[in-house]
């Protein structure tokens, strides 16, 4: 079936990912070919991605109720009028992107872009862009609803629970990291005069602005934010199935129920609708993508590349094994995404062919490093998905918008491999 899906698809791909699609196909089929795989090998190959595809047609599901106009009306009122400084909208847009994303995934650019962008923001479109740029990063890494997390949990068999903490703790150290990198420029931009409003105003307008500036925080939101996360992890300790087929079943009721209790059925099936006809059919080439790469990656996997690496790794003088380990990862996947390869290639050859142990690391921490160097290297990507969102709206080349995130990702790689180490020798310590 996987097979069949790719063959109908490839002639719809265009460009790169036509390439990639062809190639890891065709050399994943040399490759097993060429070790005698046995029809087995074959079948785990061809199936190493399919839930995560199957996470594809589901996730979006939960981003359905998000959509509800009071929530985006309270939400708008709240951002215009609680972020007042230039460094609040900074870290606030970074932040409510992450969030939304999680639930929302790319749909969250445009809707955050609308929330910042409904009045002139003077000096701040190149930094806001850099905002909505690494908010997405840091949804990457926690989200239980993106492929990233269910290739790498499903990959090393953790549960999601496990590493979140950690991740949770990475995500934030991404808001501080990004906040670094950007806080000479926000110094001057708090410097700029704001935007001059009229000195008269109509009583109708008055009464309008007295509201605003009491805007209440957004409780019905988070609320239903909060409650999505409560029920996917007591799914996930009350079920035993696997997180990304938890996902699903979640995605098919929840959202329906939290529709009909907030009598917004409308919106419901709005929103299923614009998800069959449009969010699916766009997903195509993803998800065609996706199956080929899983294919190629559990090729490699029998090729014996897991217990290959180590050892070469072994040879480099005065580093321990888990920190050059570290830095391979962190160049591969990251090098790979600048050049434009999409970091689900990298991190699903090295998620399924390394066994972290032999890298003298835990399958936690693996994940973490993982993890960190697919959200670090998608905002230096000029063929990520956000990027091109981006170029679209800000009407700026993909690779300004891209280069603008060099720095960010650098410092990024550097406090992950901290990170990294430091929450390896912890938990080395504790045991």
């Amino acid at each position: 079936m996987v097979f069949i899906f790719i063959a109908m698809q490839l002639p719809k791909l265009r460009g790169m990912t036509r390439w990639l699609t062809t190639g890891f196909a065709a050399i994943g089929a040399i490759l097993l070919a060429f070790q005698k795989a046995t029809a087995w090998q074959w079948f785990e190959a061809a199936g190493m991605n399919v839930t995560i595809v199957t996470l594809f047609l589901f996730a979006p599901l939960f981003g359905i109720p998000v959509r509800i106009p009071d929530y985006v009306a309270s939400l708008k009122r709240f951002y215009q009028q609680k972020l007042r400084s230039k460094t609040e909208l900074f870290v606030g847009t970074q932040l409510l992107t992450q969030i939304m994303g999680v639930f929302i995934n790319v749909g969250s650019i445009p809707v955050v872009y609308e929330l910042v962008f409904v009045r002139p923001r003077q000096g701040m479109s190149r930094l806001l862009a850099n905002a909505l740029n690494r908010g997405f990063a840091g949804a990457i890494l926690w989200s239980p609803y993106f492929a990233a997390m269910a290739l790498v949990t499903t990959a090393l068999a953790l549960p999601w629970s496990s590493v979140l903490p950690s991740l949770l703790g990475l995500a934030v150290l991404s808001l501080v990291v990004s906040w670094a990198v950007d806080v000479r420029e926000l110094s001057l931009a708090e410097t700029e005069p704001a935007e001059h409003e009229p000195a008269e105003r109509e009583p109708a307008e008055r009464e309008s602005a007295a509201r605003d500036r009491n805007a209440a925080f957004p409780f019905g939101l988070a609320a239903y934010l909060a409650a999505a996360m409560i029920v996917v992890l007591a799914l996930e300790r009350a079920v035993e199935l696997p997180m990304a087929i938890l996902i699903c079943l979640a995605a098919v009721v929840f959202p329906l129920i939290w529709c009909v209790g907030k009598r917004a059925l409308p919106v419901y099936r709005s929103g299923l609708k614009t998800h069959l006809t449009v969010t699916v059919p766009a997903l195509q080439k993803e998800m065609t993508l996706f199956l080929a790469a899983g294919f190629f990656s559990g090729a490699i996997g029998t090729t014996g590349f897991g217990a290959a690496v180590p050892a070469l790794l072994e040879h480099i003088p005065l580093l321990p094994i888990s920190f050059a380990f570290s830095l391979f990862a962190v160049a591969l996947i990251a090098g790979s995404s600048l050049i434009g390869l999409h970091p689900i290639v990298p991190v699903a050859i090295l998620a399924s062919g390394i066994d972290p142990p032999a890298v003298g690391m835990s399958p936690t921490y693996f994940a973490v490093l993982l993890l960190g160097s697919w959200g670090l290297s998608n905002p230096i990507s000029p063929a990520s998905a956000v990027n091109n969102l981006l170029a679209g709206l800000f009407q700026k080349p993909v690779l300004e918008l891209a280069s603008r995130n060099y720095r960010f990702a650098g410092w990024m790689a550097i406090a992950l491999l901290i990170y990294v180490t430091a929450g390896s020798s912890i938990a080395g310590s504790g045991r």
